[in-house]
């Protein structure tokens, strides 16, 4: 089998944990990403900022950068543009979170010698550095097989959904319901704090009973939490997320438009930064 160089593209909170896993597992690992060198400290004698060099070197690239824009300007753009040269990737995996309609687009424009597999994951940061990701996989069975040694280094929930988009449609639609979740626990705990109710106690007892979710549960591990919205922070992400699902769903007749989708990125798009005292942050 050939020896699996890996390219992670995108070294932000997600990308930077998943490198240092895969090189303390003992992986060729190199990394590329468009801000500065000397923003990157622990991980900056791997970084290729040649994108060319970066793609000649990996024959794996598991793109997390964050959005449609973002992918396509690595893949395509004259600055980046890993697919374009003479030497494509073998597989490219697409990590970040983006419609399953542009992923099945996408799988129309990459050059016939490189494999495509959507990996969707999920997870904070945390996750990440404790190599707990889930991943949601997409794509042909032998290019899915050839990836296990490496996605088990970063994740302990690998789930084969199917052929390509499969991964990604799994992850919007769970996203959806997050971002529901993060929307709805914002909005309760803003309730607690007007009605003189301690928040901690209300988080407490949520956990415990019907309202039990996923971002009120980890709210303490959670790196952005405490977020209000913003276009540059994790809670834009969320508002990027969900409009991907819906994008997603787009094309399918049997599926309208529901005024919750609407009152969803409204409700995210108001969001105000929490205020929560814990030892652990």
């Amino acid at each position: 089998m050939t020896k699996e160089v890996i390219g992670i593209a995108g070294c932000g909170a997600m990308g930077e944990p998943m490198i240092q896993r895969l090189l303390t597992a003992g992986f060729e690992v190199w990394a590329h990403d468009v801000r500065p060198l000397a923003e990157f400290g622990a991980i900056a004698e791997h970084m290729l900022e040649d994108a060319a060099e970066f793609a000649r070197r990996c024959n794996v690239v598991i793109s997390v950068v964050r959005d449609v824009d973002q992918t396509r300007s690595l893949l395509f753009s004259e600055a980046q543009g890993i697919v374009r040269g003479a030497n494509p990737p073998e597989i490219l995996v697409i990590s970040s979170t983006v419609s399953a309609r542009f992923i099945r687009q996408l799988l129309t424009e990459l050059p016939a010698q490189t494999s495509l597999v959507d990996a969707a994951m999920s997870g904070a940061p945390y996750r990440a550095r404790e190599g707990t990701l889930s991943f949601m996989l997409g794509g042909p069975d032998a290019v899915v097989d050839r990836l296990m040694p490496i996605l088990q280094v970063m994740g302990n929930r690998l789930y084969r959904l199917g052929d390509i988009g499969m991964g990604m449609t799994t992850k919007v639609l769970n996203n959806y319901c997050a971002a529901s979740s993060i929307a709805a626990t914002h909005r309760v705990l803003g309730m607690a704090q007007a009605l003189g109710l301690d928040r901690r106690h209300l988080l407490e007892v949520m956990k415990h009973s019907s309202g039990s979710n996923w971002f009120a549960d980890h709210i303490d591990q959670i790196d952005w939490s405490d977020e209000g919205y913003s276009l540059d922070n994790t809670i834009g992400i969320v508002e990027k997320d969900v409009l991907a699902t819906l994008d997603t769903v787009s094309e399918c007749p049997d599926i309208v438009r529901w005024p919750l989708d609407d009152g969803l990125l409204d409700a995210l798009r108001r969001l105000e930064p929490l205020e929560l005292e814990s030892a652990t942050r």
